[in-house]
């Protein structure tokens, strides 16, 4: 298969190098001649840094190498059978390629988005024949992360779902579809296992260190959220964030934080920048907290959050009970899918949390989902 990919940033060079990989002929366009030479060179760098590491062989390199193009000349992906965008979060300038991809392609080209964020509907709106759009996000990096959300617009044909999962599952990807709402799964459900560690930080109830080890340690999450704040970069996570809370008409569960916010602003955008919640320029001595009482309350906290939002996705219909821990658990790394989380520790015992921190705090961010308080008086479980 002919692939183009637009946008030889982080996710286009990651999207491209997993496409090379199984074997599609790839070409990488920007219209940069920067942004394509900085491209070609990390993943350069990263092949090298894999086949000295003994993930690669030589016969790994040359067959990626060998399907991947770079290119600045954007009639060269005239030929191409399914398009992925990868540039910036701007929802015009998006558009306005999507305009000119469609009268370079084939009719049958499926032409897709790789947004996080943004609405899929909104950006089909620029195709004259937007049957044949879908959102298709990846996670980074492509090559490692197997899962990819598949989201329909209201104008995507079946035949355009179904052709594109088919050509994901063939490629070895996991799977999920989504509704076209804000954040679609993962960016949505996640919300929670930041915003929260940072309202416990915030409370002092605990310090970073301790909420890092409690939610690794009790809760057996790979990372804290500290961390991965960190890792994602602190400008993307709050602009996310920050995204999601106003294409959700300002709701309250997912209000971004100042603390994250002043991070931005001073440039502390974690381990890219060298500080941010953590500081990378020092060995620095972790003052953890080793309570487990209160190591249990923070993860609980943190965990009846995070089932609430799965809940309500559910609830809502975003997505099935399986898709929805299928991509939390494929796409973030989460030890347990939420909802099987949740029949586990008791879905009484979440809805118990949840209405306490709503009478402590009487803020709407802590309401249940009604699908919450349903299974409980009929004495229910997901599974």
């Amino acid at each position: 298969m002919k692939i183009g990919v637009l946008g030889s940033g982080t996710m286009g060079i990651s999207i491209g190098h997993f496409t090379t990989i199984k074997d599609h002929q790839t070409i990488i366009y920007d219209s940069s001649k920067n942004a394509l030479k900085s491209g070609e060179k990390k993943l350069s760098d990263l092949l090298k840094k894999l086949k000295n590491k003994g993930k690669y062989s030589k016969e790994d390199i040359k067959r990626i190498t060998s399907n991947l193009t770079f290119t600045d000349d954007i009639k060269k992906l005239k030929d191409s059978e399914l398009i992925i965008e990868a540039i910036i979060e701007d929802i015009n300038i998006k558009k306005e390629i999507f305009s000119k991809i469609e009268k370079l392609v084939d009719n049958k080209c499926i032409i897709t988005s790789n947004t996080s964020s943004l609405s899929i509907a909104s950006l089909a709106s620029s195709l004259k024949e937007n049957k044949r759009f879908i959102g298709m996000h990846f996670f980074n990096p492509a090559n490692l992360m197997p899962l990819v959300e598949i989201i329909p617009a209201i104008q995507t044909s079946q035949e355009t779902l179904d052709r594109s999962k088919n050509i994901l599952v063939e490629m070895g990807k996991v799977v999920v579809i989504a509704k076209d709402t804000p954040g679609f799964i993962v960016n949505r459900v996640a919300r929670p296992f930041y915003g929260e560690a940072i309202r416990i930080y915030e409370e002092g109830i605990a310090n970073v260190e301790t909420i890092d080890w409690a939610t690794k340690e009790i809760g057996g999450f790979r990372m804290g959220p500290f961390e991965l704040m960190d890792f994602i970069g602190n400008d993307i996570n709050y602009m996310v964030t920050e995204i999601v809370f106003k294409e959700l008409y300002f709701d309250s569960r997912y209000k971004p934080s100042f603390t994250q916010k002043r991070l931005m602003e001073a440039g502390y955008l974690g381990e890219k920048s060298g500080k941010g919640f953590y500081d990378y320029n020092t060995e620095e001595i972790k003052n953890i907290n080793k309570n487990r009482e209160l190591g249990k309350k923070i993860v609980f906290r943190i965990l009846s959050m995070l089932i609430n939002e799965a809940s309500d996705a559910l609830f809502l219909k975003i997505a099935s009970k399986e898709d929805i821990d299928l991509a939390m658990t494929k796409g973030v790394n989460y030890p347990k899918g939420l909802l099987a989380w949740a029949d586990e520790i008791g879905i009484d015992n979440v809805l118990e949390t949840l209405e306490n921190l709503y009478n402590t705090y009487k803020e709407d961010r802590y309401r249940p989902s009604p699908i919450l308080r349903k299974m409980c008086s009929e004495n229910s479980n997901f599974y």
